[in-house]
């Protein structure tokens, strides 16, 4: 049975003792009992005893680092001009940290000593970053994602990809729920129902108080309703507000085409996704506009005759 770290320790420290009081031949004999129970190579258990017959080794005494210049009473007031401004990145936060804590203390917001001020208005934009990733953290979005799988009735409904949506008749739209959360996803809060037409991108919205199967059954009907067109066939997500008995049903007495993406790919639904995107901030209309930029290209690398052998 092999010995452990700590036990391999006493016997040398008990055999150093020994060691070095014994002659050639003791220390031979010494270095072979002790290479049996502890399996050391010889010439490293004499290095060990007379290590240990020495004494232990002097410790190296740590160099002390540089204390922190800037301590946790900064937290507080940097918080203070973070929030002010909405949170910005810590390189244009350092830009204007002077002008918005003058026009804070001004006005009252804000109360800092000397030394407290000098030390804000001289800080780095690596530092600020440093010092506000644990309150970025916290704000982070969390379960962007409402699709909760509708698995009974998967099989029944053919999904539906990319390469079939070259319709040009109107009549084929694209159905999603949106929700308004405003990132905390906890309770109940009112989604946005979209259905967008694949050949003319006509777009209908309405809003639903949650994504309760009754309130999206409802829109759709009010959709297929106002609809300029017939409506000839739909496609929608895996979420079980639309993969149910209800909307299976009403789709097979309309004589609706009924299907559904794939599972995890998001480009299925690429038109819907360019819609939601386009009543969005700017930052995303832009995204949309590029997004439906690849998906025309894409549609007429579609329809290119394949070349000839």
């Amino acid at each position: 049975m092999a010995l452990s770290m700590r036990e391999r320790q006493a016997i040398t420290k008990e055999m150093a003792r020994r060691y070095v009081r014994a002659g050639k031949r003791g220390r031979g004999l010494m270095l072979d009992e002790l290479c049996a129970l502890t399996g050391y190579n010889r010439s490293y258990a004499a290095r060990v005893l007379r290590e240990r017959a020495r004494g232990e080794p002097p410790r190296r005494r740590r160099r002390r680092g540089r204390g922190p210049v800037y301590g946790p009473e900064l937290l507080a007031p940097l918080t203070k001009v973070w929030a002010t401004l909405g949170g910005i990145c810590g390189k244009r936060l350092a830009a204007v940290t002077g002008r918005t804590v003058a026009a804070l203390e001004r006005h009252g917001e804000l109360a800092l000593t000397d030394e407290a001020r000098e030390k804000l208005l001289t800080m780095s934009a690596a530092t600020i970053d440093r010092l506000l990733a644990a309150k970025r953290r916290r704000l982070r979005l969390k379960g962007m994602s409402h699709t909760k799988p509708g698995s009974l009735l998967k099989s029944q409904i053919p999904v539906r990809t990319f390469a079939e949506w070259d319709q040009g008749r109107p009549g084929f739209v694209e159905i999603d729920l949106v929700g308004h959360e405003g990132g905390e996803a906890r309770g109940e809060f009112a989604y946005s129902l979209c259905v967008t037409d694949v050949a003319s991108a006509w777009t209908e919205v309405r809003i639903v108080r949650n994504r309760a199967r009754r309130w999206t059954f409802e829109a759709l009907l009010d959709v297929h309703r106002c609809l300029p067109f017939p409506l000839l066939g739909i496609d929608s997500d895996n979420g079980g507000e639309f993969i149910n008995a209800h909307l299976v049903s009403w789709c097979s007495e309309q004589r609706l085409t009924f299907t559904r993406s794939r599972a995890y790919e998001k480009n299925d639904s690429c038109l819907r996704r360019a819609e939601e995107l386009e009543r969005g901030a700017p930052r995303d209309r832009l995204r949309a506009l590029r997004h439906r930029g690849r998906t025309r290209a894409r549609r007429r690398h579609l329809r290119r005759p394949a070349p000839l052998a």
